[in-house]
């Protein structure tokens, strides 16, 4: 009996699109020699897109082919794209070439526009291609048949010669016989929720390796097409095993840190709860103040500019400002209408990396509902935000607006806002004899006794001041306005 040897098993070169996140979703990207389809409607971004990853592999010495089959000049193509950042000028017509073949399939059909393809791939030595209208190339087929055997010659061809080929074509309802023999198939969509537009990608096929599955953010600007991969989706595992963290991070209060024990547990999620002008981001600067060279910090937020910021900065105390100044503490702000929910999160995520940041106030969790289409995503979103977080020992405090001034009812405008973060702080108002009180309480403490109680505090020049008595509170209390309680039951998650 002949024994059998073992086959070597290599996994296959990979052609990057240059697009991160494209590239992250197609774990590293197209796999060399590869036949893809790339379909939408109208104006989801196809021409841009193909054109994109054909500029980033001549960048990196390769040699692309762009064959439009469509009657409009290529050459008002170009002129459109002369505007985006990716385009070279330079590359053309040596490394990037564009080519119509629509004279050609006109007078020969698929027959010769086959040889015209095959001619060009070797006469320039082309190492990816793009075939732009393949609508126009199935319409002219004598049969279903005859356009299979288009695609399979071209594949052929691609396999021979370790070329690339990408195939635009429109949106359609039914399978088409070219989807089934191609190595994979990424679709655009453009939709409206609302007057809201969002535009998404997915990877509905895919050959030679695994992918992220459903649909991913993507935008069009003057920098071409830019993905963003569903945050629950991409680090649904996080990127590294987690180590065991059991000191304390403190708040920058002392009072505060004394009522939770000792301060905050290093990599853990902190929610800070209160109405508008309760001091949730005063709260979260002071935490800041505790930043240093070895705990670098960031502020995430939209409401507040840098320009405010700075101002509260410099009363703070213990000091912010020189922290700013030197670059201990960095302030991030995003205008909150404008983005996408993965487009902050890919920011957030990109910015604690850059600076090895362990100390993070997100200022508020309401911003990213607002950009959030699908408000069901939410709770997956940040689970799988601060299971990452949590792994690169980043102590996070983020702020949530509750829509309840006065009194003892606070309605969470999230669900389940208890499993977002171990920790849970709730600032409110009250109201006694025409004067308002600021109230402070901890509802839970990862796996820690805390101080239950409520405590009056103030907020001076200085920032956050608490009380150290209670005794005031049951008299303020006492004479609250009476409102219906909606407080969840929060002790029952608390460790």
């Amino acid at each position: 009996m002949t024994d059998m040897l073992p086959i070597p098993i290599s996994k296959p070169d990979r052609v990057t699109s240059g697009i991160d996140g494209l590239d992250t979703i197609l774990s590293g990207g197209f796999i060399l020699g590869g036949m893809y389809i790339v379909q939408g409607t109208p104006g989801a971004g196809k021409t841009i897109l193909t054109n994109q990853i054909c500029f980033h592999h001549v960048g990196v010495g390769g040699r692309a082919l762009f064959v439009t089959l469509l009657a409009e000049n290529h050459a008002r193509m170009i002129g459109n794209l002369r505007g985006l950042s990716f385009f070279d000028e330079a590359m053309i017509p040596d490394q990037m070439s564009y080519l119509s073949a629509f004279n050609e399939m006109r007078d020969g059909g698929l027959e010769a526009l086959g040889k015209l393809l095959r001619r060009e791939i070797l006469r320039s030595r082309t190492t990816m291609l793009v075939i732009d209208g393949l609508v126009s190339a199935q319409a002219s087929a004598k049969s279903d048949q005859a356009f299979k055997e288009f695609v399979h010659d071209l594949q052929e061809v691609a396999l021979a010669t370790d070329c690339t080929m990408f195939l635009t074509t429109n949106a359609g309802d039914k399978v088409s016989p070219e989807q089934t023999m191609v190595d994979g198939l990424l679709v655009l969509t453009d939709r409206m929720y609302g007057w809201q537009a969002e535009s998404d990608l997915q990877v509905t096929k895919f050959r030679g390796g695994g992918f992220l599955r459903g649909r991913h953010s993507y935008q069009i600007s003057d920098d071409g097409v830019t993905v963003y991969p569903r945050i629950e989706a991409r680090y649904a595992h996080p990127s590294r095993g987690a180590e065991l963290s059991t000191g304390r991070a403190s708040m920058g209060i002392d009072r505060l840190d004394a009522m939770l024990g000792g301060g905050v547990p290093i990599a853990s999620t902190t929610m800070v709860m209160g109405p508008s002008g309760a001091g949730k981001t005063t709260m979260g600067m002071h935490f800041l103040s505790g930043s240093s060279e070895a705990e670098p910090g960031l502020m995430f937020g939209f409401y507040e500019t840098p320009t405010r910021l700075a101002v509260k900065a410099d009363r703070l105390r213990p000091a912010l400002r020189p922290l700013l100044d030197n670059g201990t503490v960095e302030l991030l702000w995003q205008t909150p209408t404008s983005d996408l929910m993965d487009a902050y999160g890919e920011r957030l995520l990109e910015a604690v990396h850059r600076r090895k940041v362990k100390r993070l106030f997100i200022d508020g969790l309401t911003a990213f509902q607002s950009a959030a289409i699908d408000p069901s995503r939410i709770g997956n979103f940040f689970s799988a935000l601060a299971n990452e977080l949590r792994v690169l020992g980043v102590t996070t405090v983020y702020s949530l607006e509750v829509p309840d001034i006065l009194g003892p009812a606070v309605r969470v405008p999230v669900d389940d806002a208890s499993s977002l973060a171990e920790n849970m702080i709730l600032l409110r108002f009250v109201e006694r004899r025409s004067r308002l009180y600021r109230l402070i309480s901890i509802l839970k403490v990862r796996d820690s006794d805390f101080d239950p109680s409520l405590y009056e505090y103030v907020l001076g020049d200085t920032g956050f001041q608490i009380r150290d008595t209670t005794n005031t509170v049951e008299d303020i209390l006492s004479g609250s306005s009476d409102r219906e309680a909606e407080v969840g039951d929060f002790s029952k998650h608390g460790g």
